[in-house]
């Protein structure tokens, strides 16, 4: 699968910064240095003023200006050719309309013209994560004149397997992608960079948790280390 993948040009839609690393980063890093894939990564919310009683943005602006430097930082450990950040409210996404994220990834699109695309798994129980897989698919549709090849969803540490084990919509894999230890640290120092994200462990975004993740979805498929994903469409 992965050799299909060289030199292409991908798209990664994620709705908060740290999205973008917690379940593809090390992927996207393997991508880039050994495959020479063109990634942009476009980061949809703001990711942090649900933390308020209210959304006070002008109340966070410190603390989102620092995100901004956060996401550099992030970008760089992956090596993402380049990021859009947007400012739809953080786990508020339901009160925005889709259309609105539908343009914005319509627009994406069209400027950076990627044969791939990635984003969140649709059945996480992040809203925000809902919407935006909603709006993906919706401005890939498959029509004659689309240019996206695939569309891949990923798993993301405390908003995927936190879903309800009754709950149908639990991901399940069909696709995985052997990472290294370089790569799996790569992601883990570009997650070590945001500083209102991080957190230690048992939490499922701490490092040690996210190594233990590579190494369950690695055992999966007799490899040391590897990430998780679903192919959601492809077309050859």
């Amino acid at each position: 699968m992965l050799e299909s993948l060289r030199n292409k040009k991908i798209l990664v839609v994620v709705a908060h910064p740290d999205d973008e690393l917690l379940g593809l980063g090390a992927t996207m890093n393997k991508l880039i240095t050994d495959y020479g894939c063109t990634i942009r990564a476009v980061i949809l919310g703001e990711g942090i003023t649900s933390r308020g009683e209210s959304r006070d943005v002008e109340f966070w602006n410190k603390q989102l200006q620092r995100h901004k430097e956060n996401i550099e930082s992030a970008r760089k450990s992956i090596g993402y050719s380049s990021v859009g950040v947007y400012d739809f409210p953080d786990n508020r996404f339901d009160s925005v309309d889709l259309l609105d994220i539908i343009k914005v990834v319509e627009e994406e699109k069209t400027e950076f013209n990627p044969e791939i695309i990635f984003t969140h798994h649709g059945g996480d129980v992040n809203v925000d994560h809902q919407r935006t897989f909603e709006a993906v698919i919706t401005a890939v549709r498959p029509m004659s004149h689309e240019k996206v090849k695939a569309i891949i969803t990923f798993e993301t540490p405390s908003g995927t397997e936190w879903r309800a084990s009754t709950d149908p919509k639990h991901f399940i894999p069909n696709m995985f992608v052997e990472v290294s230890e370089l790569n799996l640290q790569a992601k883990i120092q570009g997650m070590e960079a945001y500083e209102f994200e991080k957190r230690k462990y048992p939490h499922p975004r701490s490092p040690e948790a996210l190594k233990i993740l590579a190494q369950q979805r690695g055992v999966i498929v007799g490899k040391e280390y590897a990430e998780a994903f679903t192919i959601v469409r492809a077309i050859n």
